[in-house]
């Protein structure tokens, strides 16, 4: 007997290998969810630390690195069945510890995902592999969503209320979410598509995150006004990390190596490099010179706009996703934002609310539009198509516009009050001793035994002779952080 029948013998010979067991899906499984953990550690704990002023540096790498940890322990003791378990309420699962053996050990499945399929006969999703490999799937998408929340909030959260805070928001909010859309909830059922993300993670966590940096209160006058990155190279490996990451991300979500999976890979891809260089060329027209911050930003909004459809369009749709996530945000972010009083208010330190919320949503959007039917027929429960290409297209655009609404609703909500009770007993912002300091108040240690916080090098102050190849540099738009400058149009 060759090796390629022994792995699919009977359960009586390989216990290990059961019968409904398919290698390739598993293993793809298992990659993917590797490389969705791989963008958040150390991708986003790289990217953090390095694009944050220089003083905190390992506050904001520690707050991505709290949050994975946290994230998964409350995941398998209670969170995974709240979000893909049985149902509780039409937006909620019933919590219960995914840490049983003969649970995690049993072939995966989303109970609450039953539904009458195109011919007529009753379908469930069942992958062909072990429920521990789907639970930590998930798991990966649960702790990027609130890294990246984070992202609002860095340079004056108070570590212990961010401590308090993670578990809370993850069950009172990113199981509303994730049960609603994915798990079998009503807009499961009700047929909006969120293929991997737009909605469940990159809008609730743009959402949320704007909302916790209003409720926590801004950064001193001084960082908000002078932010500079700490160091640019290292932040351009994290970003590496994070687009390369979007592979497992997007081609993890079919559940399973196949045709879909393929096509969501390569659509990731052209969507976050046409974005990319959208942006790009944006700031060359507008600023004069190329940025790599404003690159970055591209590329993050190219990744969170084709999310949400990424397996669901064909590939010329990709690059109508990238030239709008490269355009739309950058408009938000550099123009909008500074032309609206109260969104100058809310001190959003990275801009999460541009790069996630506005393109995630933008992505759910377009996806209603241009979400091709025989890919459609590929992986969702019903009948879909999007509204250009006629049919129930229309509703399903409605539709993608209802369920982002209820999103964004529920995100408010739920963060308002977790921040209010957790304020009860923890100050949420930092005194503002800690805030002069920043990583040598709050954890006694720092980043670099450097001087400076992005200043140039000045050989009056530090000592050495001035070179005869030096020059004057025009300021880059991004020196005062991820936001930029207004500019007139």
């Amino acid at each position: 007997m060759d090796a390629d029948q022994i792995a699919y013998t009977t359960h009586e010979i390989s216990p290990a290998v059961p019968p409904w067991l398919n290698k390739g899906d598993n293993a793809w499984q298992m990659t993917a969810s590797t490389l969705v953990g791989i963008q958040s550690m150390p991708g986003l704990v790289i990217l953090y630390a390095s694009i944050v002023k220089k003083k905190w540096a390992v506050n904001s790498a520690f707050m991505a690195l709290y949050a994975f940890a946290a994230v998964l322990i409350c995941w398998v003791l209670l969170c995974y069945r709240m979000a893909f378990g049985d149902e509780l309420l039409p937006f909620w699962g019933k919590g219960a510890p995914a840490l049983g053996q003969k649970y995690l050990v049993d072939r995966a499945k989303v109970p609450e995902s039953r539904h009458r399929g195109t011919n007529g006969a009753y379908e469930t999703t069942e992958p062909f592999y072990p429920m521990a490999s789907l639970v930590y799937f998930q798991f990966t998408f649960a702790a990027i969503t609130l890294i990246l929340l984070a992202g609002s909030v860095l340079g004056r959260m108070n570590i212990k209320a961010w401590m308090a805070f993670v578990p809370l928001w993850l069950i009172f909010s990113y199981t509303v979410g994730a049960f609603s859309l994915w798990g079998g909830g009503f807009l499961y059922h009700w047929g909006v598509i969120d293929y991997s993300g737009g909605y469940v993670i990159h809008l609730s966590s743009g959402i949320s995150g704007l909302t916790a940096a209003y409720w926590v209160g801004p950064r001193l006058k001084s960082d908000r006004e002078r932010f500079p990155p700490n160091n640019i190279l290292l932040m351009l490996a994290g970003a590496g990390l994070l687009w390369m990451g979007w592979s497992g991300f997007n081609g993890g979500a079919p559940y399973a190596a196949n045709v879909d999976s393929s096509i969501a890979v390569l659509n990731t891809n052209i969507s976050a490099a046409t974005s990319l260089l959208v942006w790009t060329s944006l700031d060359v027209v507008f600023f004069g010179k190329p940025s790599v911050i404003g690159a970055v930003q591209g590329m993050m909004t190219g990744l969170a706009c084709i999310t949400p459809g990424a397996g669901l369009v064909q590939s010329w749709a990709a690059i109508v996703f990238g030239m709008l996530s490269g355009s739309v945000p950058w408009v938000s972010m550099m123009i909008l934002h500074k032309k609206c009083s109260w969104l100058q208010k809310v001190d959003d330190t990275l801009g999460v609310f541009h790069t996630h919320a506005v393109a995630g949503l933008l992505g759910g959007l377009l996806t209603g539009l241009l979400a091709e039917p025989d890919l459609c027929k590929l992986i969702l429960p019903i009948d879909t198509r999007g509204a250009f290409y006629g049919g129930n297209g229309g509703v399903q655009f409605l539709k993608q516009i209802v369920a982002a609404l209820f999103v964004i609703a529920w995100n408010v909500a739920s963060t308002t009050i977790i921040l209010l009770v957790i304020r009860l007993c923890i100050p949420l912002r930092m005194p503002d001793n800690q805030l002069e300091i920043g990583d040598d108040a709050v954890h006694g240690e720092e980043a670099y035994a450097l001087w400076g916080d992005g200043e140039k090098y000045d050989p009056t102050r530090h000592g050495s002779h001035t070179s005869p190849y030096s020059e004057l540099t025009a300021p880059s738009p991004y020196v005062n952080g991820a936001r930029g400058v207004t500019i007139s149009l």
